[in-house]
C-alpha cells in the first residue's frame, strides 16, 4: 500500500510517499481503506516534534474510509461499514495518510449512508474538540442535542475555523444562540453560512459593545482559538458564571488575566486538549458527535462554512503547507475515493 512516513522531525520536506506492507488488525482492532484523510494543526505541529520511539511515522489523526478486515474480537458484520477516524495516529506510528489503517475498533465510528466521507474527515479533532470547548460550564448539561443550550448564548471565537465551525454547528444543533467573531467579511460569510445568528468583525469599532447588543445579558460559553489576543474581550462579555473554553493560543502572545474581573463574575477558565480529556468525556462526545452527524448537524463544503482544500496523497507536504499557511477551511488529503 501507499503510505505518507517521516523518520525526523522537520517541515514538510520530511514527508516522503513509500510503499508498505497492507496492516493487520490485531485483537479489537479494524483495518480502514482511508478515502479521505483530514489534516489538523496537531499534526503538523506532530511532524516538527519528530516521530518519538518510533522509527517512523505515517501522520494524521483524522479520516474516513471504510471498513474492510478485522481482529480477534470485532464484530466482523463491520466489515464494509462506512466509519469516521478520530485520534488514528495517538501514540502509534499509523495515521490516516495511507491507503489503509489500522485503528482500535471503537476509533472507528460508523458513518451514516448519505454523508459523505468529506464530512467525517472533518469530525475528529475538531468536532470532540467543539464539544468539550461546549460542555465544561458549571451552569450546562455535559451531554449536547436537542435543547441542551436552550437559553444559551455561545460565542465561537475564530467562526470561519474549523473548531470553531465546528462549534457553531453543535452549539445551534443543542439550542444556542451563537454569536461568532471573525477578522473580515469573507470569514463573516461563512461563519454566517455554518449557521451563526451574528457575525463580529474583531478588527473594526468596538466588538465587546456589538456582542453586549446582542446579548446583553453577556456570554455563557466563550469558546476560544486565541487567548492570548482575545482574552480581553471574552472578559468584557462574559456573563457571571460564564465559562472560557480555550483550545488554543493562535499568535502564541501572553495571556494577561484580570483575576480580581474574573473572581467577581465567578468565571471559569478552562484549558483543553483531547488527549488529556478522559476516555470518558471522549467517549460522550463521540456519541454526541456521531448523534448530530446522524442528524444532519455537520455538514461542510463552501456552502456550509468550511471550504475544502484538496490535495493527493502524493502531494500531502503541500497539504502540510496549506494548513501552517493558514488555508481558510479544512484541508484533506484524498487516498482512495
Amino acid at each position: 500500500m501507499k503510505a505518507i512516513v517521516h523518520r525526523e522531525a522537520g517541515g514538510p520536506d520530511v514527508l516522503r510517499l513509500v510503499e508498505r506492507d497492507l496492516p493487520v488488525p490485531g485483537p479489537g482492532e479494524v483495518r480502514v481503506r482511508v478515502a479521505v484523510s483530514g489534516i489538523n494543526p496537531a499534526d503538523t505541529q506532530a511532524r516538527t516534534r519528530g516521530p518519538g520511539g518510533f522509527a517512523e511515522i505515517t501522520p494524521h489523526l483524522d479520516g474516513a474510509g471504510l471498513v474492510d478486515a478485522v481482529g480477534p474480537g470485532v464484530d466482523e458484520g463491520r466489515v464494509g461499514q462506512r466509519v469516521w477516524l478520530f485520534m488514528a495516529a495517538a501514540g502509534r506510528p499509523t495515521g490516516t495518510a495511507a491507503e489503509y489503517v489500522v485503528v482500535p475498533a471503537d476509533q472507528a465510528v460508523p458513518l451514516p449512508d448519505g454523508v459523505g466521507f468529506d464530512v467525517g474527515a472533518a469530525l475528529g479533532v475538531p468536532a470532540l474538540t467543539a464539544h468539550r470547548a461546549l460542555t465544561v460550564a458549571e451552569d450546562r448539561p455535559r451531554r449536547l442535542g436537542p435543547g441542551a443550550l436552550d437559553g444559551a448564548v455561545v460565542l465561537a471565537a475564530g467562526g470561519a475555523g474549523a473548531v470553531g465551525h465546528a462549534v457553531i454547528q453543535l452549539a445551534r444543533w443543542a439550542g444556542a444562540t451563537v454569536i461568532a467573531t471573525v477578522s473580515g467579511p469573507a470569514k463573516a460569510r461563512l461563519a454566517t453560512a455554518a449557521g451563526a445568528h451574528q457575525v463580529v468583525n474583531y478588527r473594526e469599532g468596538d466588538p465587546a459593545a456589538e456582542i453586549r447588543g446582542i446579548a446583553p445579558d453577556g456570554i455563557d460559553i466563550v469558546a476560544e482559538v486565541a487567548l492570548g489576543a482575545n482574552l480581553a474581550l471574552g472578559q468584557a462579555v462574559l456573563r457571571t458564571r460564564g465559562t472560557i473554553s480555550t483550545y488554543a493560543n493562535d499568535g502564541g502572545g501572553p495571556v494577561e488575566l484580570d483575576v480580581l474581573r474574573h473572581m467577581v463574575l465567578n468565571a471559569r477558565m478552562q484549558f483543553l486538549v483531547l488527549y488529556t480529556a478522559g476516555a470518558q468525556v471522549r467517549s460522550a462526545a463521540v456519541e454526541d458527535v456521531a448523534a448530530a452527524v446522524a442528524a444532519g448537524a455537520l455538514p461542510v463544503g463552501e456552502e456550509h462554512g468550511l471550504p475544502l482544500v484538496r490535495f493527493p496523497l502524493e502531494r500531502t507536504a503541500d497539504a502540510h503547507r496549506a494548513v501552517e499557511g493558514g488555508a481558510v477551511g479544512k484541508v484533506v488529503v484524498d487516498v482512495s475515493r
